[in-house]
């Protein structure tokens, strides 16, 4: 793992190629803020997630593979000397069934945690767009104030009135909401 200072790069070293400072500290802040997530995350957390990559695994499908397979073979009398213990397949079939509400049970603790974590991405990226959306009606208005104070005319004269308007979440999230009713 590169260090911050790699990332970043120093007044005499460059950052990585491709990447200028601010985006390497960006980087590096959401990998750090990634490590503090997943150190505060609790035991049963960490152990749900555990459980979710295994069973997402080709590892996992090799060893169920060969387990059912073996015990199927086991109880069909094909394997000399050994006496089927389960010769109707049920005992396997309930075994299948409660591994199956478990590990679906594990896969959504995963998913409740996941989806909490989008939560707040969802809501870091608002607020940047938010930022950014005031930022740039300023500039309008500054650019357009240069432009009067210049007497500089431009083809976007007749939108600025427009691009200059505060644009209120609150109303673009009702008229989202009333156009998904209909």
């Amino acid at each position: 793992m590169a260090d911050e200072r790699q990332l970043r790069g120093s007044p005499t070293t460059a950052p990585p190629e491709g990447l200028t400072p601010a985006l390497a500290r960006n980087i590096e802040a959401i990998m750090q803020r990634r490590r503090e997530n997943k150190r505060a995350a609790s035991g049963q957390e960490r152990a749900a997630a555990a459980i979710s990559r295994f069973a997402g695994s080709m590892l996992f499908v090799y060893l169920h593979l060969g387990l059912y397979s073996g015990w199927i073979i086991a109880n069909l009398e094909w394997i000399p000397g050994i006496r089927p213990w389960d010769p109707s397949l049920v005992i396997l079939a309930m075994e299948a069934s409660v591994e199956a509400i478990f590990l679906s049970t594990f896969v959504l603790i995963n998913q409740n945690r996941m989806a909490a974590e989008d939560d707040i991405r969802a809501d870091l990226d608002l607020q940047v767009s938010l930022l950014n959306e005031h930022e740039t009606t300023r500039l309008i208005s500054m650019v357009e104030a240069i432009a009067r104070k210049l007497e500089v005319a431009t083809e976007a004269d007749a939108e600025v009135d427009e691009l200059k308007k505060v644009v209120a979440p609150e109303a673009v999230l009702d008229r989202i909401e009333a156009e998904g009713r209909d």
